[in-house]
């Protein structure tokens, strides 16, 4: 095997999925735990994986992104009581980006939703335990609902020749998908729901294969479709989804922000006439105003790896903030990331100094994020 699991394993706690095997075979060099399961994040040099996927086409395993499913005749009631976004305008076929709210206004997940149905929903979920606190709400909720976990496990085809690898695997119909949108097919019997989503900021698809024991023979159908575009299996890359602005709940974000504070506020929907959780907390934040933002920043010096822990950010000699990710940007030429910091340092042009984990301390600023493709041109188009 490339990677000896046994360096992250031991007995059966942890999941494996449906595609790793085929992961194992293709030469992924490094996992990590992700919603209880292996999480394959690397299959070599991360800055050629980053270019693979900027110029190419790329395979992710990200069936750690577990679903929870609702259904039942109250579901979406139930489903819109978890987040601000009002899912009465997001209609059979469609998916949206939401937060679900805890009831002081906190991040408990950032999932992509799917609405399979009238009272059919999936929510593709950030790494933590959803499914429990979905089922202690419908505890006392009142709803005629059911809350499972359902054997779905997603693959995203991600870059520019992505739109190529799909229209080979679905057809012409495939092509029709716009943003947030998907269909229900399947791959030479194989069934799978097709979203036009990713976590990349470059054009991309999931996969969400309905049937685990069929993992292996997708991953391999998929890479002989994306073989005439130059197809790679990488992890995620997290230089892309920061240059895009992109937010990692459990490290950007946590049960203890809120959407003002690391600028979701696009997700709350403030005339949404339904009742959600969360609601009188945000309407009272928004109110008062936030004490912290979470703001980019680029960081002055020679190329950095990226930050295993938060680093500390400082003004006047005193610590006010964190650093939450923050990477060497290949195509910018400039360490980039985020931090979190009272509002009277989060003005773009602030100067700051970051504390680096046996680096030293480095001069920052604040700019403005995302740093590459404000406007998400490339994943619409």
């Amino acid at each position: 095997m490339p990677f000896d699991m046994n360096l992250v394993q031991r007995g059966a706690r942890l999941r494996r999925s449906p595609f790793f095997e085929a992961t194992q075979r293709h030469g992924a060099t490094a996992y990590t735990v992700y919603n209880h399961m292996l999480f394959p994040i690397c299959y070599g040099d991360l800055e050629a994986e980053y270019w693979h996927l900027i110029h190419h086409v790329t395979l992710w395993d990200v069936s750690v992104e577990r679903q929870v499913e609702i259904t039942g005749p109250d579901a979406f009631a139930f489903a819109n009581l978890l987040t601000p976004r009002d899912l009465a305008r997001c209609a059979v076929g469609q998916g949206r980006y939401v937060v679900i709210t805890a009831d002081d206004g906190g991040i408990i997940n950032d999932p992509v939703l799917l609405r399979l149905g009238e009272n059919h929903f999936w929510l593709a979920l950030a790494d933590s335990d959803v499914l429990l606190w979905a089922r202690g709400v419908a505890l006392n909720a009142g709803l005629r609902v059911e809350i499972t976990e359902p054997d779905v496990s997603p693959l995203q085809v991600q870059g520019p020749k992505a739109r190529d690898v799909v229209h080979a695997l679905f057809g012409d119909h495939v092509l029709q998908l716009r943003y947030y949108h998907f269909l229900e097919t399947a791959l030479d019997g194989i069934p799978v729901v097709v979203t036009r989503t990713g976590w990349s900021g470059e054009v991309g698809y999931e996969i969400y294969l309905r049937d685990g024991s069929r993992g292996d023979e997708l991953w391999e159908r998929i890479m002989e479709a994306g073989r005439p575009h130059n197809i790679r299996p990488i992890g995620p890359s997290d230089i892309r989804r920061i240059e895009a602005g992109i937010l990692n709940w459990g490290t950007d974000m946590t049960l203890e922000t809120n959407v003002y504070e690391v600028g979701l506020d696009y997700l709350v929907d403030e005339a949404k006439p339904a009742s959600y959780i969360g609601r009188d907390a945000l309407k009272r934040i928004k109110a008062e105003g936030v004490a912290r933002r979470l703001v980019g920043i680029e960081i002055a010096g020679d190329r950095i790896e990226m930050n295993p822990t938060w680093w500390r950010v400082k003004a006047g000699g005193e610590t006010v903030g964190n650093v939450t990710s923050a990477v060497f940007s290949p195509r910018l030429k400039k360490n980039i990331g985020y931090a979190m910091v009272p509002v009277a340092h989060a003005a773009p042009g602030t100067e700051l100094r970051v504390k680096m984990s046996g680096i030293g301390e480095r001069r920052a600023t604040v700019v403005p994020k995302p740093f590459v493709d404000p406007d998400k041109e490339i994943p619409k188009s």
